[in-house]
């Protein structure tokens, strides 16, 4: 259970974040989208322990969660892959593990590579990798991790729309299988309703939340789902609550 009960983080004389208030339950999958600077980035910050908030908490667990990262409870993809360049795809799949002190299991990161489109592609460096692979690479390692929240930053950002949508549909994937929290950030509105089973709605002036949405689309989900009417009609009705927002 993540839970954010009054948070807000300021910068000088700047909030970027104000009263927050979100619970997130244990195997859910929840998007949070708005415009550039509405603060979703430091929400998510504030979830994984890399900035404290000025006012407010943030539990997980009932834990703080600076020492939830420190027991490789709590993985991150962020739009940037952060790869080791000079590591092979699985060496760097199973480095998170070595650093938290877990036992890398290299038979189980080759299997998270195939399942992620990757297989024979284990030994190729990120240099030989296009974008799409690199991400995958990525959240191959957040999830190799073992953690139980993964943190998404806008993971699909620098792709094209093709491979966000296929990236889209392998997270899902994995996400029925491991049943993992996560916690994934975009400015995409049909992205964050292809994606999650709940949406949050954010706004700025200062960054807060002004709705959320319940995402009820049958499953399991790909590409013919971005075609349907009940994804259109979700897409319409988050769009018109950020719209509104600005009125």
């Amino acid at each position: 259970m993540i839970d954010l009960e009054s948070v807000g983080v300021a910068f000088d004389e700047f909030t970027a974040v104000a009263d927050v208030d979100l619970g997130i339950d244990d195997g859910e999958f929840v998007t949070v989208v708005g415009p550039s600077g509405c603060g979703k980035t430091t929400v998510l910050r504030a979830i994984g322990g890399l900035q404290e908030p000025t006012t407010g908490r943030v539990t997980i667990d009932g834990r703080s969660p600076s020492v939830a990262q420190e027991a490789g409870d709590v993985g991150f993809v962020f739009q940037q892959h952060t790869l080791l360049p000079w590591k092979s795809a699985l060496e760097n799949v199973v480095f998170l593990r070595k650093m938290a002190d877990k036992p890398p299991d290299r038979e189980g990161a080759r299997a998270l590579l195939e399942t992620m489109g990757l297989d024979g592609f284990e030994d190729a460096r990120p240099a030989a990798l296009s974008g799409g692979m690199k991400q995958r690479v990525a959240i191959a390692r957040a999830i190799h991790l073992g953690a139980d929240v993964l943190l998404m930053d806008e993971p699909f950002g620098e792709l094209d729309e093709i491979t966000r949508d296929e990236l889209g549909v392998e997270i899902r994937s994995l996400w029925r299988r491991e049943r993992k929290t996560i916690v994934f950030v975009t400015h995409s509105v049909p992205e964050a309703v292809f994606l999650g089973d709940r949406c949050v709605v954010m706004c700025d002036r200062p960054g807060r939340i002004e709705a959320t949405f319940d995402i009820d689309l049958p499953g399991p989900r790909d590409t013919e789902s971005l075609g349907s009417g009940a994804f259109q009609e979700q897409v319409a009705a988050v769009r018109r609550t950020l719209h509104e927002s600005y009125d």
